[in-house]
């Protein structure tokens, strides 16, 4: 169901509709000298280095408010906002329940949406070979997929 499409340091992760559905930042360790990083990593990519985990951005929120010339009456600012609002407590919830340390930011490609970073730890170190890091990150887009996050 998913895919990666690696673009310089990171990962886009695709849906099965080829929609970028997350984007996937690879912890590759300390990097030295850091004016040869991305010489250093795209050599990562080519070895298959193996990887102890990275961090997972995921698109949060979409508010529909923030367009340019964009205007409203308050029932439509109230009915985006509570929309908004339901969609944060779904966030809320499964973020709790899994003990999830995250940071939410404003969207780099739309600033009408918040994105939510959590980093994941693999079990075991994995290869930064595109399918074996599928194998380890399905599971957690199919969790948030499951939950209608993704």
């Amino acid at each position: 169901m998913w895919k990666l499409d690696l673009d310089s340091d990171f990962f886009r992760i695709l849906d099965k509709d080829r929609n970028i559905a997350a984007y996937f930042w690879p912890d590759y360790g300390q990097i030295l000298p850091e004016n040869k990083y991305d010489e250093i990593v795209e050599k990562m990519h080519k070895n298959g280095d193996a990887i102890p985990g990275g961090f997972l951005t995921v698109p949060m929120v979409k508010f529909g408010l923030f367009a340019n010339n964009l205007e409203v009456d308050v029932l439509q600012l109230s009915s985006k906002l509570e929309d908004a609002n339901a969609r944060i407590q779904v966030w809320k919830e499964f973020l709790l329940e899994q003990h999830m340390q995250h940071s939410i930011q404003m969207s780099h490609t739309d600033n009408d949406m918040l994105s939510l970073t959590f980093p994941i730890k693999f079990q075991q170190n994995t290869s930064l070979d595109k399918a074996k890091l599928l194998a380890v990150l399905s599971p957690t887009l199919d969790a948030l997929s499951q939950r209608g996050l993704l």
